[in-house]
C-alpha cells in the first residue's frame, strides 16, 4: 500500500506564496502531479511530471506555480507564488505504483484559501 500525506496548505492573502509538500511511504511509486478541486467544480490538473524530466502546467498557473520532487526524501512539492483568489481549492497529490498494475493513489488533500 501507499500513503501520501500532504501538508503546507493554509490561508494566505492574494499575492502571497505557499509551498505544498506530498510525502510518500509504502511501495515504490512515481509522483504524477498535483490536482485541485474548488467548491462546486470538478477536480482539475494543476501541474504534472510528463516524463523525461518534463513538466506540464495548467494555463491558469503557468509562470506562478512550480512542481518539483526530491527522490531521496520521496517527497513532491508545489511552490505557489502570486496566489489569486481563484486558486482557492483543496489540493491533492497523485502518484502511481511504479510496477504493474500501476495503481494510482491520492493524498487526503490540503486546503488552500486565498483571500482577496
Amino acid at each position: 500500500q501507499v500513503q501520501l500525506v500532504e501538508s503546507g496548505g493554509g490561508l494566505v492573502q492574494a499575492g502571497g506564496s505557499l509551498r505544498l509538500s506530498c510525502a510518500a511511504s509504502g511501495i515504490s511509486i512515481n509522483f504524477m502531479g498535483w490536482y485541485r478541486q474548488a467548491p462546486g467544480k470538478q477536480r482539475e490538473l494543476v501541474a504534472a511530471f510528463t516524463g523525461g524530466g518534463s513538466t506540464n502546467y495548467a494555463d491558469s498557473v503557468k509562470g506562478r506555480f512550480t512542481i518539483s520532487r526530491d527522490n531521496a526524501k520521496n517527497t513532491m512539492y508545489l511552490q505557489m507564488n502570486s496566489l489569486k483568489a481563484e486558486d482557492t481549492a483543496v489540493y491533492y497529490c497523485n502518484a502511481a505504483q511504479r510496477n504493474y498494475p500501476y495503481t494510482r493513489y491520492w493524498g487526503q488533500g490540503t486546503q488552500v484559501t486565498v483571500s482577496s
